[in-house]
């Protein structure tokens, strides 16, 4: 199962436990921000709004159960639309039942105890990102700039984008490509089904509608490859 585009949070205060879950993970094709402690974990995913966190109880912080408490509270960007929220799978030593029922009953989508096993850590988080969003592949992101594709809407900054059918699937393609350099006649191609003939002029007209509903104040996020395309990517640290 391709998880390319799901963003996942680990929090373990343990370094070789966290290495190890990120290694994993990202070698299972998600991409991967770790965190160390409680505040960082909210830190990073109001940075992010991950896909789902994956949550040690026991942090030298704040625990666990307050982190998922502080999530809930915060009304984040909702990545799983069936349920509202960031999805959470607890990782812990803590197994008593009480403790599972805790977790839980806070919102926690599942629970696993440690010691793990890895492949079935990896085939929970799967499950649960398919029971919580079905396609998490569906939202798309690149700095502050959010497309849903199922929803067919995009934000830049929360801020709805007004965008015509033909800019939304322009957009789309070129967030599907972030960080790649697209040519003109590949644009053709896949957004409006043409061959190429040697006339590219409507993506240069249709890049130009984008960029004026979409950069609005903010850094620009299409940037032109001269003699190639343009790349879409998000602004440099």
């Amino acid at each position: 199962m391709v998880s390319t585009g799901v963003n996942l949070l680990v929090v373990d205060d343990e370094p070789t436990v966290r290495e190890l879950l990120c290694a994993a993970l990202r070698h299972a094709g998600f991409t991967v921000v770790a965190a160390a402690t409680g505040q960082e974990a909210l830190d990073r995913a109001r940075e992010v709004s991950p896909h789902l966190v994956l949550l040690d109880v026991m942090l030298p912080d704040l625990d666990g159960f307050e982190v998922i408490r502080r999530l809930r509270e915060q009304h984040l960007p909702a990545t799983a639309p069936r349920t509202g929220h960031i999805p959470v799978v607890f990782l812990t030593a803590r197994d008593a039942t009480q403790d599972k029922i805790e977790g839980l009953g806070l919102g926690g989508d599942d629970y696993v105890t440690k010691p793990f096993d890895l492949q079935e850590l990896i085939a929970r988080i799967r499950a649960v990102l398919r029971r919580t969003s079905g396609d998490p592949t569906a939202l798309l992101r690149v700095a502050d700039l959010e497309l849903d594709a199922d929803g067919v809407q995009a934000t830049r900054a929360g801020e709805p984008l007004r965008l015509s059918p033909t800019e939304f699937r322009l957009l789309h393609y070129l967030m599907k490509n972030s960080g790649r350099t697209v040519s003109k006649p590949q644009i053709l191609g896949r957004v409006w089904n043409y061959d190429f003939n040697g006339d590219t002029g409507i993506v240069d007209t249709y890049i130009s509608y984008l960029r004026r509903k979409m950069d609005n104040g903010g850094p620009r996020l299409i940037h032109t490859v001269h003699g190639v395309g343009y790349v879409l990517r998000g602004p440099k640290p």
